[in-house]
C-alpha cells in the first residue's frame, strides 16, 4: 500500500531507533536517508530488495520527485532523518511540497541527540530552583535567525541551553553569554557524533569552550550544552514530587 513516512532514526546508535521505526524499515520499499548524518548500520534493518537512496546528493525537487514516483507506484517510502525530525529536520519544506501534490504522509518521532546527551552526561536538563527552562537553539550561519531570536535576547535567563549546528561559532557564543553576565566557569559539555563509534563527550567551561573545540578538532556533528545543571554541586534542592511531606492524588 502506498505510504510516505518521515521517520526519526535516532541519534546514531542503531539500537536507539524506536520499535515502530524498526518495524517500518523492515517493510519499506524505498528508503531516502540523510547519508551525512545517519549511521549506516540502521539501513541493515531494511529488507534485501529495498531501494536505498542517499539524499546528501539531492536537492529538494529531486527528493520530492523520487517520493512522488514511488508513491504512485504503490510503494512504502521512508524518508529517514537523523535524531528526531522535529528538531532542525528540514522536513517542513518537504511536507509543504507533498501537500501541493496531494500526497499524504505520517511522521514517526525518534530519539534526539539532545536526549542521548543527557543520558550520557547523567544529568537532567531541569533542576528545582536552578533551571526550569530548556532553550534549544543555534547560531546564525547560512540560514539567518529571526530578529526576535537574537542570542543576546534569549540568553538573559539562567536556563539550560542546547546548541545545535554551532560548533564553528563558539567565540560568538562566549561573547554573548559573557555580555549577559554569565560566569567564566559556567559548565559546558561538548558532545560529538553521539551514538557513533567515534563519539566524544567533553566537559569544559564557557571560558575554555573555543580552545576545547580546537584541541579536539571539532567543527561539526556536535551539540553544545551550557548551564548549571551540568554540575551536581550546584543543585541545592530536590523536587517536591517525592518529598515525604508533599501530598498529591496518589500519595496522601
Amino acid at each position: 500500500m502506498a505510504k510516505v513516512i518521515f521517520l526519526g532514526a535516532g541519534p546514531g546508535d542503531p539500537e536507539l531507533i524506536t520499535l515502530k521505526g524498526y518495524k517500518l524499515l523492515q517493510r519499506a520499499d524505498v528508503v531516502i536517508y540523510a547519508g551525512s548524518l545517519i549511521n549506516k548500520e540502521v539501513l541493515k534493518f531494511t529488507k534485501k530488495d529495498a531501494i536505498l537512496i542517499d539524499s546528501a546528493y539531492l536537492n529538494l525537487k529531486e527528493i520530492i520527485e523520487i517520493i512522488r514516483k514511488n508513491y504512485q507506484e504503490d510503494k512504502l517510502v521512508i524518508r529517514l532523518h537523523s535524531g528526531d525530525p522535529s528538531i532542525y529536520g528540514a522536513i517542513y519544506e518537504q511536507m509543504i511540497e507533498l501537500d501541493k501534490l496531494g500526497i499524504d504522509y505520517e511522521i514517526i518521532p525518534g530519539i534526539s541527540s539532545m536526549q542521548l546527551a543527557s543520558a550520557k552526561l547523567r544529568i537532567e536538563y531541569t533542576a528545582p530552583e536552578l533551571a526550569q527552562t530548556i532553550v534549544i537553539t543555534r547560531i546564525e550561519g547560512k540560514t539567518p535567525m529571526p530578529s526576535g531570536e537574537r542570542l543576546d535576547l534569549i540568553t538573559k535567563s539562567k536556563a539550560t541551553y542546547i546548541f545545535f549546528l554551532s560548533a564553528l561559532h563558539s567565540e560568538k557564543i562566549k561573547e554573548i553569554f559573557f555580555l549577559n553576565g554569565w560566569q567564566k566557569d559556567t559548565p559546558v559539555a561538548v558532545l560529538y557524533k553521539l551514538g557513533f563509534k567515534d563519539e566524544k563527550i567533553i566537559r569544559t567551561t564557557l571560558e575554555n569552550l573555543t580552545s576545547t573545540l580546537e584541541e579536539h578538532k571539532i567543527t561539526r556533528h556536535a551539540i553544545i550544552v551550557i548551564g548549571d545543571v551540568l554540575e551536581r554541586s550546584r543543585i541545592k534542592a530536590y523536587s517536591k514530587l517525592y518529598d515525604s511531606n508533599f501530598r498529591h492524588a496518589y500519595r496522601k
